[in-house]
């Protein structure tokens, strides 16, 4: 296997390239933060730095929402990648792993798969989608989704299937009750929880501060 940073700088250069036209909230600035707080959160832990380190850099590579919700592709092309890198059959099954069941709308089934590395990866990028970068991301997305930003008259949905997740197109506001004020309790490591803790609370100040406006009040 070639040495691990020259795998980590030949994946950031692949993983630039792939995601140069990419969604403001999913691109290689996204990227880069869950990768630095990947490391940041491992550091505490007991795991594989590597397989943390490529998980994060190569879990949104082709994120399905992207590709007509085909799940298959992101997996895929970390494979080939990794494979171009002779990475090794263990580290390439185990970022394949990370690539597959990261996702929030994955928690509405039985976990099928579980590692520290998981749990990693998935508090950082997690993170990501709380506090100021969290709510920055949901309105970039709803922009690009051409969702309303509010309305009254649509109330946030309690989903229990991943399918009913997947095929919303509420309002974002909405988004802050289906998903971003879930993701404090799940986090999966101590560090995780702490950071999620702070974030939660801004973005709950914020929903508050949006009402006021929203209803003209001072």
């Amino acid at each position: 296997m070639p040495a691990q940073k020259d795998i980590i700088d030949q994946t950031v250069d692949f993983v630039q390239q792939q995601l140069k036209n990419a969604e403001a909230g999913h691109d290689w600035f996204h990227i880069e933060r869950v990768w630095k707080m990947a490391k940041h959160i491992a550091a505490k832990e007991t795991a594989s730095q590597l397989i943390v380190e490529l998980g994060a850099l190569l879990h949104d590579i082709a994120d399905s929402k992207f590709h007509n919700g085909d799940e298959t592709i992101g997996p895929r092309l970390a494979r080939e990648f990794l494979a171009g890198q002779q990475a090794g059959e263990a580290t390439i099954g185990a970022v394949e792993n990370i690539i597959r069941n990261i996702s929030f709308k994955g928690s509405y089934q039985p976990a099928q798969y579980r590692t520290i590395e998981l749990d990693i990866v998935q508090d950082a990028d997690r993170l990501d989608a709380l506090g100021a970068i969290g709510i920055a991301r949901a309105f970039n997305y709803g922009g690009f989704k051409n969702r309303k930003l509010y309305d009254p008259a649509i109330k946030p949905a309690q989903y229990t299937t991943k399918e009913q997740y997947k095929n919303n197109d509420a309002p974002t506001i909405n988004h802050f009750y289906e998903k971003l004020f879930l993701l404090k309790d799940k986090m999966n490591t101590e560090t995780g929880k702490r950071i999620a803790e702070d974030r939660h609370r801004f973005m709950q100040q914020f929903i508050e501060q949006f009402y006021r406006e929203w209803n003209s009040l001072d």
